[in-house]
């Protein structure tokens, strides 16, 4: 290594130094301080062509940072001379990348690298930049229960069935009444201990979960909220088609037996054309033609949005029978009406109430009277795969048969009322 001053001052000992190991040559400088002493300051170009002075008490330990760096530049040197265009074309990428943010590429890489020291891996860099624009994008105050007001309005102003209104109202509502803090501060554990605290059942707090995370996709689009705190709230696995339970035909005729003459039509229609409850609260009188054996469930009326014909079993014919005349929509009140109302039905009749029982029992009944899982699908707006799976051999042709000879009126080899209720 080869230190030389750059100039004499009458023999005396000249600065600047050149501290030269290799090619790259680094001047050394000795500047007097205001207290009277020496300091010594190494001229650093690493960072460009601007040049800084590190500053040093001790002028051996400036030799020997300049000594490193001159190392380090001959290095650096040696490496962009020999760079593959590959490389070289990386590079000038980089740089170009980076040239609107005024940010030279080597102080990116720098940065970059610190970073890594932290989090580990650039997926973790790119995190913590999301999370970092999450938590300063400007947010509008909102409380939840105005943003549950206002979620409600969109859907009802964009055509949202009254059905799914009246879904989406009670869950919210109910949610809203014991969460009225502002929905940016909402978090995944407040959202979880009261989802856990409703003490729900597993379709239920799937229900729950799902309501709640369109309510605060709406609160991100509309920057009232950083994120969606039900991203992270637990999934339940709710097995699907999983404990099929139905009624049995005297169970039904109890039932038929304590059902108001307005509510009668809605269990006769589940049990023995297998509709489901929203389709019920949507038909219309005139779409059943007990004259041409056929229920119309328009695409508008069906929970898949494809129309489909049913038949009309002959005691389902029977029971609709008084109501031949009748025209508008067969249930004429809300969704929770009936639900209190087949409450009531329930307690009167003495029969414990399966979910989606009525219509659960249609299909299995009329599997085992028909033998034909595609047929009962078409009928029932359903998959085939999904009735052979879940309802094949829950029940046999005999029980078929006696479900549907459940009539208003006494015949020979019909089960009726008092017939039942007698068993």
């Amino acid at each position: 290594m080869k230190t030389t001053p750059t100039r004499k001052r009458n023999n005396a000992q000249t600065w600047p130094k050149s501290v030269q190991p290799g090619r790259a040559i680094v001047k050394v400088y000795r500047r007097k301080t205001p207290a009277g002493n020496f300091a010594y300051m190494v001229a650093n170009y690493a960072d460009g062509e601007r040049r800084r002075f590190d500053s040093y008490a001790d002028e051996s330990e400036a030799i020997t940072a300049a000594t490193t760096l001159a190392k380090r530049l001959d290095s650096r040197d040696y490496v962009a001379a020999s760079m593959t265009k590959q490389q070289a074309i990386e590079f000038a990428n980089s740089e170009a990348r980076l040239k609107p943010f005024g940010v030279s590429v080597d102080a990116a890489t720098s940065t970059v690298a610190e970073c890594l020291k932290v989090v580990g891996d650039l997926a973790n860099i790119h995190a913590a930049m999301k999370f970092y624009r999450q938590q300063h994008k400007q947010i509008t105050k909102k409380s939840v229960p105005e943003l549950v007001a206002e979620f409600l309005a969109l859907k009802e102003t964009r055509g949202a069935s009254p059905r799914y209104l009246a879904d989406l109202r009670w869950r919210l509502e109910k949610f809203a009444d014991d969460c009225t803090k502002e929905a940016a501060n909402v978090t995944t554990h407040d959202v979880q201990d009261w989802l856990d605290g409703q003490k729900l059942a597993a379709q239920h707090y799937r229900n729950f979960r799902t309501v709640l995370n369109t309510l605060f996709e709406h609160a991100r689009a509309r920057s009232y909220c950083f994120k969606n705190p039900i991203e992270e709230v637990e999934k339940i696995k709710v097995p699907n088609g999983g404990n099929i339970t139905i009624f049995s035909p005297d169970e039904i005729a109890s039932l038929l037996s304590s059902s108001s003459p307005e509510f009668l039509p809605v269990v006769a229609l589940g049990a023995f054309a297998g509709l489901r409850t929203a389709e019920i609260e949507r038909i219309e009188w005139q779409e059943i033609d007990l004259r041409g054996g056929f229920i119309h469930v328009g695409a508008d009326k069906a929970k898949t949005a494809s129309r489909r014909l049913v038949p009309i079993q002959a005691n389902l014919a029977a029971w609709l029978a008084p109501y031949a005349n009748r025209t508008g929509i067969v249930w004429q009140g809300t969704s929770n009406e009936l639900q209190h109302t087949r409450a009531a039905t329930v307690k009167a009749a003495g029969v414990a109430w399966k979910d989606n029982g009525a219509r659960h029992s249609y299909i299995s009944y009329r599997l085992a009277e028909i033998q034909d899982a595609a047929k009962v699908a078409l009928e029932a707006g359903n998959s085939p795969n999904v009735v052979f799976k879940h309802y094949r051999e829950l029940v046999k042709p005999a029980d078929a048969a006696k479900w549907f000879s459940v009539k208003p009126e006494a015949a020979s080899n019909v089960v009726t009322l008092a017939t039942a209720r007698a068993n």
